[in-house]
């Protein structure tokens, strides 16, 4: 079983009608094998909620951070029929954000800003490693398809003198319609970790999702 996410999660995506999840979700459904076929950031993943369990099956392809498991699971429940608006919003702009993404909940951006210090040809290499395509934002902004509904940018500003490095993660307005507020944290930190190479691990974060 996955150790990231609630079994009840599963259970609820075990009673859905696969026919419905593929059309809102744009995934696939294996009906022998009872798991849907999801892309999360250019990897393809099998989710097989009857077994509880969640693979990476790209060939020549490491998983990412543990927190897209739990993010394809709420997709998969709670992705709705509509396209990207094309409209930029930060997690403070989401209902609730402003009080929620704070303290144990702010996002994690240093940890990217951190590891490209001095580097900005180091972050712009590492998005496009990521299949991100370039924004015409901040010092360097690339935006990437977490899933086909779910777009997301990272900004970069490179820090001089006066003020250090800064990056920043921004969603699609449609955002609110897909996702609650603690998922799109755990997207956030995944991110944050997985562009960033960051040492710290899901454990760290786990004690403040729902």
């Amino acid at each position: 079983m996955n150790d990231v996410v609630n079994p009840l999660y599963f259970t609820r995506l075990a009673e859905q009608t696969p026919a419905d999840i593929c059309r809102r979700a744009v995934c696939t459904y294996d009906a022998a094998a009872q798991t849907y076929g999801l892309a999360i950031w250019g990897r393809q993943y099998a989710v097989n909620p009857r077994k509880g369990l969640i693979s990476c099956v790209s060939p020549d392809s490491s998983p990412l951070h543990p927190y897209f498991d739990l993010f394809a699971v709420h997709y998969l429940l709670s992705a709705k029929e509509i396209q990207p608006a094309g409209q930029w919003i930060s997690e403070k702009e989401i209902p609730g954000g402003t009080t929620f993404f704070r303290g144990p909940h702010e996002i994690p951006t240093h940890l990217i800003a951190s590891r490209f210090d001095g580097d900005i040809q180091g972050f712009f290499d590492r998005c496009v490693q990521y299949g991100g395509t370039k924004l015409a934002l901040a010092d360097a902004a690339f935006s990437f398809f977490i899933t086909p509904r779910v777009p997301v940018a990272v900004l970069f500003w490179q820090g001089d003198e006066e003020f250090p490095t800064e990056a920043k993660l921004l969603y699609d307005v449609t955002i609110v319609r897909h996702l609650a507020a603690d998922i799109v944290y755990a997207l956030a930190v995944g991110i944050c970790e997985q562009l960033g190479e960051s040492c710290m691990r899901t454990n760290s974060f786990s004690r403040y999702l729902y």
